[in-house]
């Protein structure tokens, strides 16, 4: 059960969390919030980077609000989105304050921000300070991080009882839910099977457009993509296919498709932002992807997923499943180096040994 807080603070503040990450790494982020939120007796309020962190956490009980910073790099000086972030955060600096960046640069800007604004440094825990175990994921290093606790608020609230869960979970909110019923009967699609296929992610693009595949530990080639849309049709004739990507990747997902040259895979890398994909693995019959952050966000929603892993080691990174959900790792340190060493066997047969899913629109309570 959730503690209490004391009495000298009958309006206590949201717990303050940092996080300047990707998509994937915002996702981890749920069970803190979570235990954060049961802990302090109030859900917290979250300074992130990106465009999707809003739109991630709309509807979620455990996040009250959130700000994100679309270029937290731009210098000090001329930067006014980050001299209002620190505003934003002056009106915070009684709060808890839970630093989870471990990067050295990005942790030097948080620092300076968090000093301009006035927090204490005793009000402030950082992640860094917690080193991280071997072999531990990192979810389970953000929960540990969860029992530390500011010097300031120390004996005015306890550690949990009950166990918050290690797995995060997103719900989808009313409105993205009617906005991708209505997408689906546009489109034809409602009442099908929809397989998701994930084929890139930041890791394959550079600022000259895709980064050639020698040098993607983590690309897979366009023909077996194509391929392995046949195998999920030829197993699921009823199925459409559905090749899931940002805008910069079109022509990335067009080249699949036209490979597949099929009516029933479709490309639609211009048609899905982050709430409309979030209802949409919300209901979808599965999804393959690289190991990138809608993988992790199909695994909060409970989408059966198998997840095609690079060099880096599972152990610590892995999407984990929603309760409900199913996840299937393929590849990674210390079993392969690359993804482009798995067949279209391999693949297909973790697809199709993945249990139905047992539960559609995780909803918002």
């Amino acid at each position: 059960m959730a503690c209490s807080v004391a009495l000298d603070m009958p309006h206590a503040p949201h717990p303050l969390v940092i996080r300047f990450g990707n998509l994937g790494d915002t996702v981890l982020l749920q069970p803190l919030l979570h235990k954060l939120r049961q802990r302090y007796g109030e859900p917290c309020d979250l300074l992130a980077t990106g465009t999707w962190p809003a739109e991630l956490y709309a509807g979620q009980p455990e996040v009250a609000e959130v700000l994100a910073l679309r270029a937290p790099r731009r210098p000090l000086l001329l930067s006014r989105e980050r001299w209002r972030a620190i505003g934003w955060l002056r009106e915070r600096r009684e709060a808890p304050v839970y630093v989870c960046e471990p990067c050295p640069h990005a942790l030097l800007r948080i620092r300076r921000m968090l000093a301009l604004a006035g927090v204490p440094a005793a009000q402030r825990t950082y992640l860094a300070d917690l080193p991280i175990r071997e072999h531990e994921h990192w979810v389970d290093h953000l929960l540990r991080f969860g029992d530390c606790t500011p010097s300031v608020f120390r004996g005015r609230c306890d550690a949990l009882t009950v166990d918050p869960g290690a797995a995060p979970q997103l719900q989808v909110d009313a409105a993205a839910r009617s906005d991708c019923e209505r997408w689906l009967h546009a489109h034809g699609l409602h009442g099908r099977p929809l397989v998701l296929l994930q084929p890139a992610g930041k890791h394959t693009k550079r600022w000259s457009g895709l980064r050639a595949i020698r040098n993607d530990d983590k690309a897979w080639p366009v023909q077996c993509w194509a391929a392995l849309a046949w195998t999920i049709l030829e197993t699921l004739p009823s199925a459409r296919v559905l090749l899931c990507g940002s805008p910069q990747e079109a022509g990335y997902l067009d080249g699949i498709r036209a490979i597949a040259a099929s009516e029933a895979v479709l490309s639609l890398a211009d048609e899905l932002p982050l709430a409309r994909l979030k209802a949409l693995l919300g209901c979808a019959h599965s999804m393959i992807s690289v190991d990138t952050g809608p993988a992790h966000l199909a695994a909060a929603e409970g989408c059966p997923l198998v997840v095609m892993s690079g060099g880096a080691s599972p152990a610590q990174r892995a999407p984990r499943a929603a309760p409900g959900g199913v996840v299937r790792v393929l590849g990674g340190a210390p079993h392969g180096k690359r993804v482009d060493a798995l067949s279209v066997e391999q693949v297909a047969g973790a697809w199709r040994g993945l249990p139905p899913r047992q539960a559609r629109w995780r909803a918002v309570a």
